[in-house]
């Protein structure tokens, strides 16, 4: 896939329009995530990348996640992205491969997640398996079903928990409702937000 592929500049395109939610609360402790389209395997076709995180891992044990992590002390938001995806899947990316940013989002235990889209033209990457049990790729049109995202009931009745269906998985927020924003806000053009969707549980 060219980095002049029509998705790229529609892309890039519909997140210089959107003006991301950052939190600014200082009592949050922070990190980020890369959000990293790329090609599938067949190498036609637009696709996104996530990973399940590694069994041993303390938390979030064999979750679905994007590659990222807490910030280091002195860190950006942005920096700490690129940073945690070349610990986790040794890609380089720079701040050239970064399209633009989605909201943050809070979660139950205390984080401010950071999301930052990327596009890099044939990712080759190696999982580090002390922190990834492995990299799935999904079609980014796989996300345009009807029935996702899905919303349950949870313990805030303004708050459904949000799961998003990708192919045979369910991911949940936190990495199902940027998941979900991706989608609407780089792909589609719209301006979604997702701060009022929550996580189960297990994924705390």
């Amino acid at each position: 896939m060219p980095d002049d592929h029509p998705l790229r500049g529609q892309m890039k395109k519909n997140l210089a329009s959107f003006e991301p939610d950052l939190l600014q609360q200082t009592d949050l402790k922070r990190a980020s995530v890369a959000v990293i389209a790329t090609l599938d395997d067949t190498g036609d076709d637009p696709a996104f990348i996530v990973t399940r995180r590694a069994a041993k891992l303390r938390g979030h044990a064999g979750q679905w996640a994007f590659p990222g992590g807490r910030l280091d002390p002195g860190e950006t938001s942005l920096e700490g992205a690129l940073r945690e995806t070349h610990e986790e899947l040794g890609l380089a990316l720079t701040g050239e491969h970064c399209l633009g940013q989605l909201d943050d989002y809070e979660t139950r235990s205390g984080y401010a997640i950071s999301a930052f889209v990327f596009w890099m033209t044939k990712a080759q990457m190696t999982p580090n398996p002390d922190e990834v049990a492995a990299i799935h790729h999904f079609e980014i049109a796989s996300l345009d079903r009807p029935d996702s995202p899905e919303l349950l009931p949870g313990p805030d009745p303004e708050r459904p928990i949000i799961r998003v269906h990708v192919g045979p998985v369910d991911i949940h927020a936190p990495t199902g409702a940027i998941l979900h924003q991706f989608h609407e806000v780089a792909v589609k053009g719209l301006a979604t937000r997702v701060a009022h969707f929550d996580q189960p549980d297990w994924a705390r």
